[in-house]
C-alpha cells in the first residue's frame, strides 16, 4: 500500500486525501475483478481458519459518510466467508435503555468472542462525531470522550482482539450522485432519509471532526485506514487487501486433532461400512 494511507500521522486533512483510488491501485478492470475473487477466497479460508481455532478476534470497524458503501462492503468484501463464525452490528440512534447506560455500554457488549468476526456498520466513534458536529453536548464533555475511545480500544488489543478501522472516503460530488441514485430507484426508496440531505449541509464540520479523531486514535495495532470510495472496486480491493494481509500475520491454522481419536475412529468406521 502507498505510503499517502497514513496521511493522519502528518498534517494532512482529510479533505486533502483522494477519494478516486489513482494512487492505490493500477489494476485495470478485468485484473481487479480477478484479484479481488482471489482475495476474497484467501480471507474466506483464514475466517474459517481462525473460527475453527477459537484463539484470535476480530473486530472491523466501518465509518464513512452517508452513502459512503458501508452496506455495500458488507455485501460484497464478505460474500464468501462462513456465517456461522462473522456478525454485523448496525448502530443507530441509541435506544431508553442505552441512554440510561455509559455510551460505551452497547457498543462492549458486541465485541467479538474467540474465533468471531465482528463488523461495526458505524461504531463508537458515532458517539464523538455527531456530538462534536451538532454541539450537543458540553465541548469539554465530548473531547473527554476521545480519551475513552482510546483506552477502550487499548484495552481490546490487549485482551486479544485484533482491530481493523476503515473509512470509507467519498467526494461531495459522488455522494450527491448516489443519493439521486436512491431517488431515482424505487428498489434504493428504502435507503433514502431526509437526514442524509440535512446532514450534508455539515459536510465541512464532519471531515473536521474525523481528522481530529483519526489523528487521536490511530495505533499501530489499531490503525486507521482512509479507504477511496469513490470506486466500488478500488474500494473493496484496498479491503481486502488489507484484511488478508494482516489476518496472515496471526497465522491461524485448523487445529489438530488427536492421532489416537483419528485412528479409533478411522477403525470405527472400517467396521460401521463392513
Amino acid at each position: 500500500m502507498p505510503k499517502e494511507k497514513n496521511f493522519y500521522l502528518g498534517k494532512k486533512h482529510l479533505s486533502a486525501f483522494s477519494t478516486k483510488g489513482e494512487n492505490f491501485c493500477k489494476l485495470n478492470k478485468d485484473h481487479l475483478d480477478f484479484e479481488i475473487n482471489l482475495l476474497g477466497e484467501r480471507l474466506s479460508t483464514l475466517q474459517e481458519m481462525i473460527f475453527a481455532e477459537r484463539k484470535h478476534k476480530v473486530l472491523i470497524i466501518l465509518q464513512g459518510m452517508d452513502t459512503s458503501g458501508k452496506d455495500s462492503t458488507v455485501k460484497h468484501v464478505f460474500s464468501a466467508t462462513n456465517p456461522q463464525g462473522i456478525r454485523v452490528v448496525s448502530f443507530k440512534a441509541p435506544t431508553e435503555e442505552e441512554k440510561s447506560k455509559d455510551y460505551l455500554w452497547r457498543i462492549h457488549k458486541e465485541t467479538p468472542s474467540h474465533g468471531e468476526f465482528v463488523i461495526f456498520n458505524r461504531s463508537h466513534y458515532e458517539d464523538y462525531i455527531v456530538p462534536t458536529v451538532h454541539k450537543t453536548f458540553p465541548h469539554k464533555q465530548v473531547q473527554s470522550r476521545l480519551d475513552d475511545i482510546l483506552a477502550f480500544e487499548s484495552m481490546l488489543i490487549r485482551e486479544g482482539v485484533t482491530i481493523f478501522k476503515f473509512f470509507l472516503h467519498i467526494s461531495r460530488k459522488e455522494q450527491a450522485k448516489r443519493l439521486l441514485e436512491r431517488l431515482d430507484n424505487q428498489k434504493k426508496h428504502w435507503k433514502f432519509s431526509l437526514s442524509d440531505l440535512t446532514e450534508r449541509e455539515y459536510w465541512d464540520e464532519y471531515h473536521e471532526a474525523y481528522t481530529k479523531a483519526f489523528r487521536y486514535t490511530h495505533q499501530s495495532e489499531a490503525p486507521w485506514d482512509i479507504i477511496p470510495g469513490d470506486d466500488k472496486r478500488i474500494r473493496d480491493y484496498l479491503i481486502v487487501k488489507i484484511l488478508v494481509d494482516r489476518l496472515e500475520k496471526l497465522k491461524p491454522d485448523f487445529p489438530d486433532i488427536d492421532p489416537k481419536i483419528i485412528k479409533k475412529a478411522k477403525a470405527e468406521a472400517d467396521r460401521l461400512l463392513k
